[in-house]
């Protein structure tokens, strides 16, 4: 595997949250990888998969048969690198940072796919956890990852999708520990925003999920949890990675995890009364 070397640079969190998200796209355009948590709070941030046009029609049906870790948003036509979500951008260069896979192996890690750029290739945008994070924050939940200035917490769980054609794969989650006086907070608020992943999939034990050790998640970093807390794990947006990596297409482009597309959309668009 060949990788993009990585580089951090830091970031003010308080600037970065109240970036629009043109400005946002302009950093990462401009080479800023950093994991996009936490950044133009209030707009909906969502996953990537590319995938050639001859995978489209799988990859439409596993989001269709598993909409909670795949809720998909919008839909590209083949070849084209703009989205309804956010008009003016360009998925070629506007993510922080991208994976390239062959044969359900990682082979890259750039931060633009320009050069990768093909007629046949399909976008698939698709509902983030990010996007909840500020609901969750409205209603005085905390979000440690973002306090930490941390990536999220995901893993692979046990659990398989239900297979799509020639997809399949394990679901993946996202973990954030969460006062146990606040799970139910955090519950309801999460389950009025089904297209960005909706409630809790588990609360509590990582192992009913086949998770080991939280400490070594399986994407992103890991998160400290305080006293108190207690593990609650939403459906994630890395479940297609997980997918590509089992069912081997020659071909795909995703978001590397925790480096997210930031769409023009506002949260409360995607969030039930």
């Amino acid at each position: 595997m060949t990788t993009t070397p990585r580089t951090t640079p830091a970031v003010d969190a308080s600037a970065s949250a109240h970036t629009t998200p043109a400005q946002a796209r302009r950093q990462y355009r401009d080479g800023l990888a950093v994991p996009s948590s936490g950044w133009a709070v209030g707009f909906t941030q969502a996953n990537l998969v590319v995938l050639p046009h001859e995978w489209a029609y799988d990859m439409l049906l596993f989001g269709q048969r598993n909409p909670q870790p795949v809720p998909l948003l919008d839909v590209t036509d083949p070849g084209s690198a703009r989205t309804a979500l956010a008009p003016d951008a360009d998925l070629r260069t506007d993510l922080p940072r991208y994976r390239v896979w062959e044969d359900g192996s990682l082979v890259d890690e750039p931060t633009d796919v320009v050069d990768l750029w093909r007629d046949d290739l399909v976008t698939f945008l698709v509902g983030c956890s990010f996007s909840f994070e500020m609901a969750l924050l409205d209603a005085g939940v905390p979000v440690r990852n973002i306090e930490q200035g941390r990536n999220v917490s995901m893993y692979r769980t046990s659990m398989q999708c239900r297979p799509a054609g020639r997809l399949s794969g394990p679901l993946v989650v996202s973990m954030r520990p969460i006062p146990a006086s606040q799970v139910v907070t955090a519950v309801q608020v999460t389950a009025r925003m089904p297209d960005v992943h909706g409630a809790p999939v588990h609360v509590g034990s990582p192992s009913s999920l086949g998770i080991t050790d939280l400490a070594s998640p399986d994407f992103g970093d890991a998160v400290d949890a305080y006293d108190g807390d207690v593990p609650v794990f939403w459906a994630c947006g890395v479940t297609p990675q997980a997918a590509l990596m089992a069912s081997k297409p020659p071909f795909a482009i995703t978001h590397a995890p925790g480096h997210m597309f930031v769409t023009d959309v506002p949260d409360s668009v995607y969030r039930q009364p």
